[in-house]
């Protein structure tokens, strides 16, 4: 099966969040990431779990995982509406771009202990304000046995990580080579200030710089997951790791 990245998850999602309720988000999902993970064990994903979105257990460890908008328009935060109202056009091109498979990952989603899950943390935190540059930065961070907003968080998924080894073996993984430089640094959206303030927009143009940085990976992931999906793909269907 080819990944159609232009494929508009809320087409599907019988008017509910795509990240429950999209079976073609699920699917891609399952296919993209059911795959070799750095230390050369398959990482294979089921969806046959009862009550659960994507499964896997073996010598591995039990993984109960759930898919997460890595991006974000603002379009429908009641804070933001004074700035998002004066260019809905823009906004909602973000949000249909941001509605293909380039715009979506996998966290764990079981709670511990009754605490937020990744996807529920970088949510709620201030600091993160649900911006995947700043928490793709706590990730590496993490990596680096490094504080961070979300240090707490992950660490309670530490078993998750662990299975990459590295940022970068994460970073490869999940192909998200376009938001990183080089030198394994973050191409943060907007200007980063270590998290001494809550990111936000101060006006329009700050809000079509962080489109534009948005849009641009996006575009470009999805042409990393074509690219990547293709070559795991043979005539018959088989899957090449």
């Amino acid at each position: 099966m080819i990944i159609d990245t232009t494929f508009n998850v809320y087409s599907d999602a019988q008017g509910g969040d795509p990240d429950s309720t999209s079976p073609t988000l699920r699917l891609y999902h399952k296919i993209l990431w059911s795959k070799s993970l750095p230390n050369g064990k398959t990482f294979e994903l089921t969806d046959n779990k009862n009550g659960v979105y994507l499964y896997h257990k073996s010598e591995l460890g039990e993984y109960f995982l759930g898919s997460d908008a890595i991006t974000h328009s603002y379009k429908n935060h009641k804070r933001k509406l004074w700035i998002t109202q004066q260019i809905q056009n823009e906004v909602n091109e973000l949000f249909d771009t941001g509605s293909t498979i380039g715009a979506y990952t996998l966290f764990p989603n079981n709670r511990v202990d009754g605490t937020h899950s990744i996807n529920q943390a970088r949510g709620v935190d201030s600091l993160i304000d649900d911006r995947f540059d700043l928490t793709l930065e706590c990730i590496r961070l993490f990596y680096l046995g490094q504080e961070s907003p979300l240090y707490d968080t992950l660490l309670r998924y530490k078993n998750f990580f662990d299975l990459f080894e590295s940022f970068n073996g994460y970073i490869r993984f999940f192909l998200l080579e376009d938001l990183v430089d080089e030198n394994q640094k973050i191409k943060f959206y907007l200007p980063f200030d270590n998290f001494a303030t809550n990111p936000t927009f101060s006006d329009i143009d700050e809000y079509l710089t962080y489109k534009n940085g948005v849009m641009n990976f996006i575009k470009s992931r999805n042409k990393r997951i074509e690219t990547h999906a293709l070559a795991r793909f043979v005539s018959r269907g088989k899957i090449v790791t």
